[in-house]
Parts: C-alpha cells; sequence; structure tokens
C-alpha cells in the first residue's frame, strides 16, 4: 500500500471516529435532556391553562408562572411555541448541540436542563474538544500542501517571483476566496432562510460562529415553523466543521508568510519553516514515519571505521 493511500485510509478513519463521536454524543443528549424539556413544557403549558382560567389573576399565582418561564427561556424552552413544532433534544439539535460543544462555538442558546446532562457535557467536552483539534489539525495539514505548498511554488517557477511575494499573492487571494465562499455567500444563504435576519445580522452571524466567540444572539434553526429543520441543522454545523478547519488553514498560510517577510523572526516568534516537512505531511503519518526511523537506525550496523582500534592509541 503506498504511502499517500495508507496516510489517506487514515485521516478518513480518524474523520469517521470524529462522526461517530458526534453520534453518540447526540443521542446520549437526547436521551438525557429530551424528557426533562417535555416535562418543562407539560408544567408551562398547565401553569399557562391555569391562568387563562382565572377571572382574575393572582400577583402570587403571576410571579411564579413569570419566574418560571424566564427560567425555561433561559434554557431554550419557549411558552409561546407548541410542544409538537419541534423539539431543541431531537437527534438533529443534540448533534448540532454536541458539534457547538465541542468545536467551543458554544452559542448558549440551548444548554443542558438536568444535573445529568451538564455532567456529561463535562466529560463530553474534556475528550471532545482535543479529538475536535486533532482532526483539524490533521484536515489542515493535509490541505497545506495542495492549497499553499505547490500554489506558492508553482507562481515562483512560473512568474519568477520571490518567495515572499508569491506567497503575499497566494495569502490575498486565498482570503478573498475565504471572505467570499465562508462569509458573504453564507450569509445571503442564512439572511434568505431566516426571514428576520438581515444580511449585516448573517454575516455577523457567520463571523462571530467561525471566530468561535458565539454570542448565541443569532442561532439558526430556531423558528417556530422552520422548514426541514433537521436538515437545516445538520447542514449548519458541516459548515461550522468546514469553515473552522478553512479559518486555521488561514492561520497556517498566514504564519508562513509571516515567515517568509521576517515577521516572526523580528517578533522573535516561532519560525513556520520549523515545522515545515511535518505539516508537509499528514499528521496520522508522522508517527509512522517516526518509528520506520528508529527501526531503521535500530537496524544499522556499526560501521567497521568507527570501531576502536588498538593501533590508533599513542604509545
Amino acid at each position: 500500500m503506498s504511502p499517500f493511500l495508507r496516510s489517506f485510509l487514515l485521516l478518513g478513519g480518524l474523520v469517521l471516529a470524529y462522526v461517530v463521536y458526534l453520534l453518540l454524543g447526540a443521542l446520549v443528549f437526547s436521551a438525557i435532556e429530551r424528557p426533562v424539556e417535555d416535562s418543562l413544557h407539560s408544567e408551562l403549558s398547565s401553569l399557562k391553562a391555569q391562568i387563562l382560567q382565572l377571572s382574575c389573576i393572582n400577583a402570587s399565582t403571576l410571579e411564579d408562572f413569570l419566574e418560571k418561564v424566564l427560567r425555561a427561556n433561559k434554557y431554550g424552552v419557549s411558552v409561546l411555541r407548541n410542544v409538537s413544532v419541534g423539539s431543541n433534544w431531537d437527534l438533529a439539535s443534540s448533534l448540532f448541540f454536541a458539534n457547538t460543544l465541542v468545536t467551543t462555538v458554544g452559542y448558549g442558546h440551548t444548554t443542558p436542563l438536568s444535573d445529568a446532562g451538564k455532567t456529561f457535557s463535562i466529560v463530553y467536552a474534556l475528550f471532545g474538544v482535543p479529538f475536535t483539534m486533532l482532526v483539524l489539525t490533521a484536515c489542515v495539514q493535509r490541505l497545506m500542501r495542495p492549497l499553499t505548498y505547490k500554489p506558492i511554488a508553482f507562481w515562483q517557477q512560473r512568474s519568477g517571483w520571490q518567495p515572499h511575494v508569491a506567497a503575499t499573492g497566494h495569502f490575498i487571494i486565498l482570503l478573498l476566496v475565504v471572505v467570499l465562499a465562508f462569509f458573504v455567500l453564507p450569509a445571503v444563504i442564512f439572511s434568505t432562510i431566516e426571514e428576520s435576519w438581515s444580511f449585516l445580522e448573517a454575516f455577523y452571524f457567520c463571523f462571530i460562529s467561525l471566530c468561535t466567540i458565539g454570542l448565541g444572539d443569532f442561532v439558526p434553526g430556531e423558528q417556530p415553523d422552520q422548514s426541514l429543520r433537521p436538515l437545516y441543522k445538520i447542514s449548519v454545523m458541516v459548515y461550522l466543521f468546514v469553515g473552522l478547519m478553512v479559518m486555521y488553514l488561514v492561520l497556517r498560510t498566514f504564519h508562513k508568510l509571516a515567515d517568509l517577510q521576517g515577521w516572526t523572526s523580528f517578533f522573535h516568534l516561532p519560525h513556520c519553516e520549523d515545522e515545515l516537512e511535518e505539516d508537509k505531511e499528514p499528521i496520522v503519518e508522522a508517527v509512522n514515519e517516526t518509528k520506520r526511523e528508529e527501526e531503521t537506525a535500530a537496524s544499522k550496523h556499526l560501521d567497521p571505521g568507527s570501531h576502536v582500534s588498538y593501533n590508533s592509541i599513542s604509545r
């Protein structure tokens, strides 16, 4: 098996394991939080019905109702929404929550209701956040060669540009493509699907999300009559993961540019060249290469000229 095919299969297995991890987390979150959410919905609906039946609303009853409404709204449960419309803890929504949890976007619109859900969130994020960083790093290191190193080398050979000039031109083009493909175009799509969002608000959501700020003031798929809500949630989840991967690629490319421009030396920062050979090969292949080098070094016999000779000792 060729090294490229082996690294590709290993990377595919890593991504598949990550998807399985998200699915398992979504199933556990849905199993824990869905009954608690349904119970809270029933409690609010019952209290609302009691208030509507009263000819004169008691002050204590009204305060109790408002307190429960505010507490439920904190967890993403609205008294204005019919229970049959949708749940915050169905499989698609739970998968979306698990993705925002391990990618550290964390909008905060939907949060665990139960103590068991909070405990599982801690354990799940404890392993999920490093796992996400590992998958993103592996994918970006695979993309650095075709999207960064090869274009820069091509422009150097084709146009005779200096390395720093070719890297600057490549970074500007890459940045324009990323802004158009992952900010402007998604903003147009979100402003079309989300009727209450303007283009500026949709662009703001894309920027806040892909920078992992996640303020939570704009969350997609939360309209009461959202069509194809599960598919929409999963699509947004894929967009967030791919967008984070591209943002990491932009940062690594900028590191390469800063190294060629001499900025890293000026600010006494680590050079990109120190990791250049590692970045050209995928991370999942680095371990195998290291083991292979160690085995080769251990299997080499000492050169005869390296043995100590008694004839060389001065008498």
